[in-house]
């Protein structure tokens, strides 16, 4: 829970700040997951801080939901190209990839339990999205989006969560998004690296 409370606070996730009056607080809570190793041993424990999200209501703390979801014809697209040609697929889990968007709305959150500046005035008002909020999937993806195009990719029309480099010297690289998953595969080794 520690470590969980300093990657929060690390990325400023929210700033402490005075219950607002007519504001509409939503609650928190610890989600307590156990990892398993291949063979089956524990690997570690982990806990994760969510938001109810159930408690906001539209209009008010949210306008809009998108879960970032691939076509599966574009990922048998991938595999299918990935295989014909001999390319190399990998597969890459963005680390708290819906702390990494942009918040638009005013949300407040209570602060969790057992936690500095728990009391009962003081709030976490957030500044970045988080786990449960309606709205992190959409804001996690639009900053994703915005950042592949400023390195040079295209966005399908097809199939938005795909997205194409293509150079006439270097060739050709292809990521395709599922929540917080990115598949991908090219022909460019230096790319590649530069992706990572």
């Amino acid at each position: 829970m520690r470590e969980e409370m300093s990657a929060l606070e690390k990325n400023k996730t929210w700033e402490i700040v005075e219950r607002p009056k007519g504001k509409n607080i939503v609650d928190c809570k610890w989600i307590f997951t156990l990892k398993y190793k291949t063979d089956r041993s524990l690997e570690r424990h982990k806990s994760r801080l969510v938001v109810k999200g159930y408690t906001q209501t539209y209009g008010v703390n949210y306008q809009e939901t998108f879960a970032p979801v691939t076509k599966m014809n574009t990922i048998r697209t991938l595999l299918s190209l990935a295989a014909h040609y001999n390319w190399q697929l990998l597969q890459y889990d963005v680390k708290n990839a819906f702390l990494h968007g942009d918040l638009d709305e005013e949300i407040y959150m209570n602060i969790p339990l057992g936690f500095k500046g728990n009391t009962g005035n003081k709030v976490c008002k957030l500044k970045k999205t988080f786990y449960g909020l309606k709205q992190s999937p959409r804001a996690w993806f639009g900053r994703f989006a915005k950042v592949m195009k400023e390195f040079g990719y295209k966005q399908s029309h097809g199939d938005h969560t795909l997205f194409i480099k293509h150079s006439a010297t270097r060739g050709v690289i292809a990521l395709l998004v599922y929540v917080d998953d990115i598949i991908m595969t090219r022909n460019d080794e230096r790319e590649k690296y530069e992706v990572k």
